[in-house]
């Protein structure tokens, strides 16, 4: 599997047997039945056929393996673990339901919440002499979080685990050349940045970010992405659901919940969205949804 494969590559050099004990926290194995494809595990496999199941804490643990392997930094490598720990179910589904389809972060402002309720967590951050400010402000570490088009750990890891599992352009070579190449250069800001030392690796980067955006913008996406936003939103108005379940249940309980509500129109959307053919999907008036620009940095020049 790609995913084992990219893992092996992450720790071929070292591993950081350090953040074991930060993978067991309670807020962090929820994330293992959050999905990194916004809840479209789900969705009608007509529309989407990912080559393997890839949740928020697959993606939580690349992050920090990538942060690692390039900067060596014990408090960047947990910030990265716990960037997105306040993700709720269905992701950035919930974003669109907020109405968020610009910078689609509105479900970061439970990071500081969940952080510091999370007892287990807390206590291991003392025990290491870790306040917990280091691991909630996760974007003040340029390495784990840029903006765009600049690249981070964050951006580079959703681009490898997106191109190998949907679009499916990134090969088990490519993800070993891409891990070869990249290493850290000071931009424009001073700031300290990812880049690629090898300009053929880059435009790869380049082409699988513009593939992925091409994906993220196709009226199949963004259907199913509202689709599944306002299915979500009918049920917190209903009074099925609260809010805040979103961030302290798994996708799976989720879909459990709201697969035995006796709501007939609930139950026929949960089935359309479950069957839908892609033939069947209408063009929708589409928002204005984030663009994935990325310009990277090779041999210290950002190339567009």
């Amino acid at each position: 599997m790609y995913l084992e494969h990219y893992i092996k590559e992450l720790t071929k050099n070292e591993y950081p047997d350090f953040i074991d004990k930060y993978l067991v926290a309670p807020s962090l194995l929820r994330l293992k039945k959050v999905g990194y494809f916004c809840g479209m595990d789900y969705a009608s496999k007509d529309i989407y056929n990912f080559s393997e199941y890839i949740s928020r804490f697959d993606h939580s643990l690349t992050v920090a393996l990538l942060t690692y392997r390039l900067t060596n930094d014990k408090k960047a490598t947990l910030a990265g673990l716990f960037h997105d720990i306040s993700t709720p179910c269905f992701s950035h589904v919930i974003d669109y339901m907020n109405e968020d389809f610009e910078t689609q972060e509105s479900t970061e402002l439970y990071t500081e919440y969940i952080i510091k309720n999370d007892n287990y967590l807390q206590k291991i951050l003392k025990r290491d002499n870790i306040d917990s400010e280091d691991i909630i402000n996760f974007k003040k570490y340029s390495i784990v979080d840029n903006e765009r088009p600049k690249l981070c750990t964050d951006r580079l890891d959703g681009v490898i685990l997106t191109g190998m599992c949907w679009t499916k352009n990134i090969t088990k070579q490519d993800i070993t050349n891409i891990l070869n190449s990249i290493c850290i250069f000071n931009n424009e800001d001073n700031d300290p940045e990812i880049g690629f030392n090898n300009l053929k690796i880059a435009q790869k980067v380049l082409n699988v970010s513009k593939s992925i955006d091409i994906y993220c913008h196709s009226k199949e996406d963004n259907y199913m992405m509202q689709f599944l936003a306002k299915m979500t939103k009918y049920a917190i108005t209903k009074g099925y659901i609260k809010y805040e379940n979103l961030y302290y249940y798994n996708e799976e309980e989720l879909i459990i919940l709201l697969t035995n509500i006796n709501d007939t129109f609930l139950q026929e959307s949960i089935n359309t969205f479950k069957t839908i053919k892609k033939e069947k999907i209408p063009t929708i008036e589409s928002p204005k949804i984030k663009i994935r620009s990325l310009f990277p940095i090779v041999n210290g020049r950002r190339i567009k």
